[in-house]
């Protein structure tokens, strides 16, 4: 079955040209022009990604991605919008957007980046058991991180942060690497964005985040998560 893509975009050429697009490529997509329709398109349509414009006619789309991902919505999002300051770029990743593109963009780099983000959000056999991770276990196909039996708020992006982690479990990992990896960006964001979430990380995982014992930092080359 083809994925399905949701596009919160208030303009209606672009999103008339984005729904053609992508149907050519094989894909179900939905639309809406305002924040509540975003809103209620991602709740009732079940999309598996989302493509989201930031400035909308009733809000703006880093309030309604930090309102879905408080509401459990753990879909891929991709902001699409003119403004690319770098702090534009952070402020998008840590209220949860997976991805960001600058208006004006290409339509390739557009389905290229979907088609990574459905891949890399799909399930895989390696993720089928709850693995503890600290002082805590995640269940990355559930998106849960759970703490003395209680489940902790955790954005997407953290999530796949410590998946990465955990995939390399025992490596020492640079703040290079993650940014490719994680972020899918090289230089466009800045490395404290990755120290910003380690920090994050800690909180949940360690026991003594001050401290830590299993997400470690490894001067001058990176982090690692401790074999357990």
């Amino acid at each position: 079955m083809s994925a399905t893509i949701l596009v919160i975009e208030d303009d209606q050429t672009m999103t008339a040209g984005l729904k053609d697009n992508l149907e050519i490529e094989g894909y179900r997509v939905l639309t809406a022009g305002t924040v509540r329709q975003g809103r209620e398109a991602a709740v009732t349509g079940k999309p598996d990604l989302i493509l989201m414009d930031l400035m909308l006619p009733d809000g703006d789309g880093v309030n309604l991605c930090r309102n879905l991902r408080a509401h459990g919505i753990r879909q891929p999002i991709i902001m699409l919008t003119a403004r690319g300051a770098e702090m534009d770029k952070v402020l998008g990743f840590e209220v949860g957007a997976d991805d960001y593109l600058v208006k004006p963009f290409s339509l390739r780099e557009l389905l290229a980046r979907i088609q990574a983000r459905l891949r890399r959000d799909g399930p895989t056999s390696g993720e089928l058991d709850v693995l503890a991770v600290g002082a805590a276990t995640v269940d990355f196909r559930r998106h849960k991180l759970m703490r003395d039996g209680v489940q902790l708020e955790v954005s997407a992006k953290e999530l796949e942060l410590l998946r990465y982690l955990v995939m390399h479990r025992g490596e020492v990992v640079s703040r290079e690497d993650l940014l490719v990896e994680v972020w899918g960006h090289q230089r466009e964001i800045a490395t404290r964005t990755v120290d910003n979430f380690i920090v994050r990380l800690r909180k949940k995982i360690e026991t003594e985040p001050a401290e830590p014992q299993y997400l470690v930092t490894v001067h001058g080359s990176g982090y690692k998560l401790i074999e357990q």
